[in-house]
Order: structure tokens, then C-alpha cells, then sequence
């Protein structure tokens, strides 16, 4: 009986397991023509916030045609401009990453745009080894299912632009006053400029640091459009 019981419990854990990647994988799947309407990082900054005082969250799905081409542009040339040619992973950007990380320095980020919609709708924050690993998993399902075109629709939805406002809709409403689908470049860029740290760095009355990023954003703009990047995105 005793050692019936360790072999009963492996298969329950294992049955677990195994619904939970199949959900995974459909949710997945669903998402691939579903709008977003929330997502993990929504709820959590909402349960941090907590309800004293009121907290308000500022969020609208819009569909690509609804987007500014610049918008995309933007995010592609700030976030992650190898986009359209890798499979949700850069290896190059990881490598670096790991070498400055052996060497003491600052831990910078390596997520491309689909390992950063992954994290954003399915995980939570954080640098742990079990974060990564769902963030792989469903980055990997996520390539597999959606076109480069829904991953970036998706994202443009679901990025965060400041504290409570979540997607580009909501964000070119915010400090533009506009719909997305009128955003120019420069404002595009700017909004690009923050995606770093969106609560830290600021859209309206921003410093020195995210001026100059959307100044270097609007020139790598350029030579995405250059090279026919809008193109390969219709």
C-alpha cells in the first residue's frame, strides 16, 4: 500500500501537469483571433493599487486596422528590430546578456516583442528561473500559432504606458487626446521611448532620456521604412 500511494500521487501530479499545458496551449490557440481583454500584469498592478483610494485602469482593445502603422514601427524599432526575422527568441541579445551578467554588470533585458506578450497576458514580474521557463513555453506556442501581425497587435494592446494606462489606444487617448489610429511618428516614438520602465519614465513632461530616445527611435524608423518593414506587416 505504501508504495502504491508515491506511485498514485506522481500520476496525479503528472495528470495535473499535462491538463495544464493543454490549457496553456489552447488559450493559446483561442487567443490567436480573441481580443485581449485583460491581462496577468493588469490584474496585478490592480491588486497592488488596492482599492483606497479608487484606482482606475484605462484600457480599450482596438483592432490593427484601428493602429497607427507608426505605432508598430515604433515598438519593432525601440523593443526588438530583428522581429520579423527571428522565432520569439534573439540568442545573440541572451548571450550578451548572460556574458555582462558573468561579468557583474547590470542585469539588462533580451525579451524580444513575443516573449514580452507572453509574459504580459499569462506570468507576473520577476527574474526567476520558473518565470522564464513559462515565458519560453508559451513564447514557443505563441510563435507557433499567430502571424507576426497578431503578435504585434496584441502587443500594442497590451504594453503598458504609464501607471493605469494600458495599450496604445488608451495611451494616444491619454496624452494625445486622439485615437490610435492618428498617432504621427513622433508621437509614436514617444510612447515607444517609455516602454522600458512605463512607470518610471514619463510620456507627458518627460526628461532628457526619453526625448533622446524618441529622437533615436524616429531615425531607426526611418530605416525600417527604408527596408520595407510596413510592407511585410500588411
Amino acid at each position: 500500500m505504501s508504495r502504491s500511494l508515491p506511485a498514485r500521487l506522481a500520476r496525479w501530479a503528472m495528470n495535473i501537469l499535462l491538463t495544464a499545458a493543454l490549457a496553456s496551449i489552447l488559450a493559446v490557440a483561442a487567443l490567436r483571433w480573441l481580443p485581449v481583454p485583460v491581462t496577468a500584469f493588469m490584474i496585478g498592478e490592480r491588486i497592488a493599487a488596492g482599492t483606497s483610494p479608487p484606482f482606475a485602469q484605462r484600457h480599450e482593445w482596438v483592432p490593427w486596422a484601428r493602429i497607427s502603422p507608426h505605432a508598430a514601427v515604433a515598438v519593432i524599432a525601440a523593443e526588438d528590430q530583428k522581429f520579423l526575422v527571428h522565432d520569439g527568441f534573439d540568442f545573440e541579445q541572451i548571450e550578451k546578456a548572460m556574458t555582462d551578467a558573468g561579468r557583474g554588470r547590470r542585469l539588462r533585458g533580451a525579451s524580444t516583442i513575443s516573449q514580452q506578450v507572453a509574459k504580459n497576458l499569462f506570468l507576473w514580474p520577476g527574474q526567476t528561473w520558473l518565470r522564464k521557463g513559462l515565458e519560453a513555453w508559451f513564447t514557443v506556442w505563441i510563435e507557433l500559432f499567430w502571424t507576426k501581425r497578431r503578435i504585434l497587435e496584441v502587443y500594442l494592446n497590451s504594453a503598458q504606458f504609464g501607471r493605469g494606462i494600458w495599450g496604445v489606444e488608451a495611451a494616444s487617448r491619454a496624452y494625445f487626446g486622439k485615437d490610435a489610429a492618428r498617432l504621427n511618428r513622433h508621437e509614436a516614438a514617444l510612447l515607444a521611448a517609455v516602454l522600458p520602465s512605463p512607470t518610471r519614465y514619463r510620456v507627458v513632461d518627460s526628461g532628457p532620456w526619453v526625448r533622446e530616445r524618441q529622437v533615436w527611435i524616429v531615425s531607426q524608423m526611418d530605416r525600417l521604412a527604408a527596408a520595407g518593414v510596413l510592407n511585410t506587416l500588411r
